[in-house]
């Protein structure tokens, strides 16, 4: 009708720029269910993408539980709820032994931010390091540790370390990965501790999504938290990206690879997209902070989002997310790197489960032109409906992470499209 307001129009109007949209023709939602995404022409779009509905889009009896306790109460955990504690008991039972204490965040960041206030506490340090494509949050002080965002608020408390990529790849299984990140992580501890800042904490994505998404060798990570341990440091394993099942072979990922972290960051995930994220650690951590100082989030772990984690983990046992994380993630990293190779393009695939990064820096001459094929197969792939992203320092690496019910017909449709996709690009 003559006058109307587009969708994109009307949000641009009503939005600041800070809000960014993916695809050069941008998903306009109208409803969702498991792996899909409709948009509002009716066009069905496989989401290969989304990490947060781990039990898909539009889960039947996570809405039913939600609704269930939205038409009993929800209001703040000043109030006991018995759902809340039993919940948390749940959860950490799902941990070693030592991460026994858990505080319910809204978000993400927040849990983040207050494992950064737990760390500098402990430690009386104030110094932080991070990987130098990490993400782990969008508050002042949580974006100190996402340089992908930008490194505007990076300042002398915080430490960078570069993934050593050559040493991880696979191919290239180095079995001294660990031990050179380790160093690398020491000489950025002695950085700290030279600025007069000393060293509180390391903060690390168990599968390094935005730096490039590293996996491999298994038990890479535990040279860094001896490292960390050494000098008497918090080790704080961030698994917004890799918990709840998403590796396969184990619930978290620290835990593929044989550590105990000492505080643990959980995010969305948990709750399908409801907004509950939650920091986990040792009691003694966790008390001793609490003793000090009081931490009230007036909406973390309302009952209503402690309903929609609990059936998350009963989903995930009931469909055996697990088994077919690892069956399913192997057939799409299988054809990831088929279809790529097929095409005569310089590929590397790595990761774990339904985490995988297709990696194309070598496919053109300059990460430039590497880049720009990456951002056309992703478009390419979207016009197609299959909807990917990319990650990386260069922008150069495929991201594929779908929901864990993704099936073996899925990824068989992935593929179906990519080979479209590089056909158009490389003919």
């Amino acid at each position: 009708m003559t006058g109307e307001t587009s969708p994109l129009d009307a949000r641009r109007a009503a939005l600041p720029s800070s809000y960014r949209l993916f695809y050069e023709h941008p998903v306009v939602v109208d409803h969702t269910e498991g792996v899909w995404i409709h948009d509002v022409t009716g066009t069905p779009l496989l989401d290969v993408y989304n990490n947060v509905p781990v039990v898909g889009h539009s889960n039947a009896h996570v809405t039913e539980r939600v609704s269930a306790q939205l038409r009993t109460a929800n209001t703040h955990t000043r109030y006991v709820y018995p759902a809340v504690a039993e919940y948390a008991s749940r959860l950490e039972s799902l941990f070693p032994a030592a991460l026994n204490k858990t505080i319910f965040t809204c978000s993400g960041s927040e849990a983040v931010d207050l494992a950064l206030q737990v760390a500098r506490f402990m430690t009386g340090k104030e110094g932080m390091i991070a990987t130098s494509h990490a993400y782990h949050g969008t508050t002042a002080a949580t974006h100190a540790v996402s340089p992908s965002l930008s490194r505007h608020f990076v300042d002398d408390r915080v430490a960078l370390v570069d993934v050593p990529e050559e040493a991880l790849v696979s191919g290239n299984l180095s079995p001294d990965a660990g031990e050179e990140f380790a160093r690398r992580v020491r000489e950025a501890i002695f950085t700290l501790e030279a600025r007069g800042v000393g060293f509180a904490g390391l903060i690390m994505d168990q599968v390094l999504t935005s730096d490039g998404v590293f996996t491999d060798p298994v038990g890479f990570m535990a040279p860094v938290r001896e490292a960390v341990r050494s000098a008497g440091g918090v080790f704080i394993a961030d698994e917004v990206q890799s918990g709840f099942g998403r590796t396969g072979t184990h619930m978290w990922g620290f835990d593929r690879h044989g550590i105990v972290p000492d505080l643990v960051i959980l995010g969305k995930p948990m709750g399908n997209g409801l907004p509950i994220a939650a920091l986990v650690g040792t009691e003694e951590l966790l008390n001793s902070y609490g003793e000090t100082f009081r931490y009230f989030n007036t909406f973390g772990g309302n009952p209503v989002c402690i309903a929609a984690a609990d059936a998350v983990l009963d989903e995930i046992e009931r469909l055996d997310v697990l088994a077919n994380v690892v069956a399913t993630g192997a057939l799409l990293r299988e054809g990831l790197s088929a279809t790529l190779t097929a095409h005569g393009l310089a590929a590397t695939v790595r990761g774990t489960g339904l985490i995988a990064g297709g990696d194309l820096t070598a496919a053109r001459e300059t990460p430039a032109e590497s880049k720009a094929l990456v951002v056309d197969i992703v478009n390419g792939l979207r016009e197609r409906g299959v909807l990917i992203s990319s990650t990386g320092p260069r922008g150069t690496v495929l991201k594929v992470r779908p929901p864990l019910v993704f099936q073996p017909e899925h990824v068989e449709r992935v593929m179906s499209a990519l080979d479209d996709t590089l056909t158009e690009l490389t003919t």
